[in-house]
Parts: structure tokens; sequence; C-alpha cells
């Protein structure tokens, strides 16, 4: 079955999860993004690389350190950004999301950012799209935060410089973490040997080994799978 985010020639044109993102792409990501890095000591923090393109902030969760970062990041690359308040819009009165989403695109939305409670809601999204309108996961419930995960593999190359000679320990409640659970996929992709998820006994235990990813350790010992 055919990785939903790419299309029939394999580019990525949603980003929903890391999970079954190719190698080539997620460094491909790495590297673009190393590029922008002088940008931020620019006088003008400007390139025209969305210029033209329309960008919605849909946060159905509430938001304000990722909501805001996505809006300079659009910005500094030229997009006209809309954020859309949701207590305000027709969503409070009963709208559904896949209506909200019709009515957006009908006035040219170019780029969905999403984030929303349940699990799932951006991969729905990008299911009813058309073909030259795109998602970005802005966290969904537990399931996944790429973004975020992107960023820490970006901090990680560059401080580390090579994948595959680490060992990396994620600690916490590695169970209800849609951050750990796309970092723990992000970094199985990109050669790491061994992550470590490590937390309550009653939430490391039950998590699930990615497949053909990294062995996971319970406190030392290998977690069982679930």
């Amino acid at each position: 079955m055919r990785n939903p985010q790419l299309n029939r020639h394999g580019e990525l044109t949603h980003l929903i999860t890391t999970e079954g993102i190719p190698r080539d792409i997620l460094t491909h990501i790495l590297d673009t993004a190393q590029t922008f890095v002088p940008l931020a000591d620019r006088d003008v923090k400007k390139v025209p690389l969305l210029r033209g393109k329309s960008v919605f902030n849909l946060f159905f969760e509430n938001s304000t350190r990722t909501r805001t970062t996505f809006e300079i990041a659009a910005t500094r690359l030229s997009a006209d950004v809309f954020n859309l308040n949701i207590n305000a819009s027709s969503a409070s009165k009963g709208e559904t999301l896949l209506d909200t989403i019709a009515n957006l695109t009908a006035m040219q939305a170019d780029i969905f950012v999403v984030r929303h409670e349940a699990s799932g809601a951006p991969y729905l999204i990008a299911r009813h799209v058309p073909p030259e309108v795109h998602v970005v996961n802005a966290g969904d419930g537990r399931h996944a935060h790429p973004t975020q995960a992107l960023l820490d593999m970006y901090t990680i190359r560059h401080f580390k410089k090579d994948f595959t000679n680490l060992t990396v320990a994620i600690v916490g409640d590695v169970l209800h973490s849609r951050v750990a659970r796309s970092n723990i996929h992000a970094l199985t992709t990109l050669g790491v040997p061994e992550v470590r998820a490590i937390g309550p006994l009653d939430t490391a235990a039950r998590w699930a080994r990615p497949d053909g990813g990294a062995d996971l350790h319970q406190h030392g010992r290998r977690a069982a799978r679930c």
C-alpha cells in the first residue's frame, strides 16, 4: 500500500507523520532547512519561496508557540497567512471538519497546517483535498507531531553529525506522546541503531517496536511488543 503522504512518483505531498517517509526525503528536508539558517541573521528575513500561496493555520487544539512558529515561518517564505479562529468559526456551530476544509479550499487555500485533538484528523483532511492542496500535521491527538520531530532531528544532526553511531533515549510518558512516537520513527529511519523508550513501567512496556526500526529498551531491558 502506497504511503498516503507520497504521490505516485514518490514525492512528498503532505506531512502527516514521520512514519514511512523514506530516508532520502527526511535527509533532503534537513539539508533544505540548513540553507535557511542564515535567513535569521539577515536584515530582511524573507524569501519568495511561497509568494502567492495561501497558508491556513487551523488549530482546533489550543496552542500559542506552535501556531506562532508556523505563522512566522510561512510569512518569512512570503506566503499569505490566515489564522482561523475556531471558537468564532462555523465549527463552533456544528459545521463538520470536512465542511470547513471544503469551504476554505473553495477560497483557494494552498496549504493547511492542522492541529487537532483527534488522532487521524490531518490524514482525513489529506484524503479529501485536491492534489494541488497540501496538509501539514502540527500535532494530532496521541498520534504524531512530525514537524517537532524534524526539528529534533535537525538539532541532533547539527551537534552529533552521524545518526548511525548514536544510542538515543526518550524519557517520559512515551505511550501517550505524539512527539516521542514521531521521533522514534524518524530516528530509526535515519539509521539510529538503538532507541530507548524510558518511562513508567505500565506505559513503557506497552510500547511496540516500529517495524524495521531500532530496538526499544525499558530501563535497560528489552521492551515487549504489544
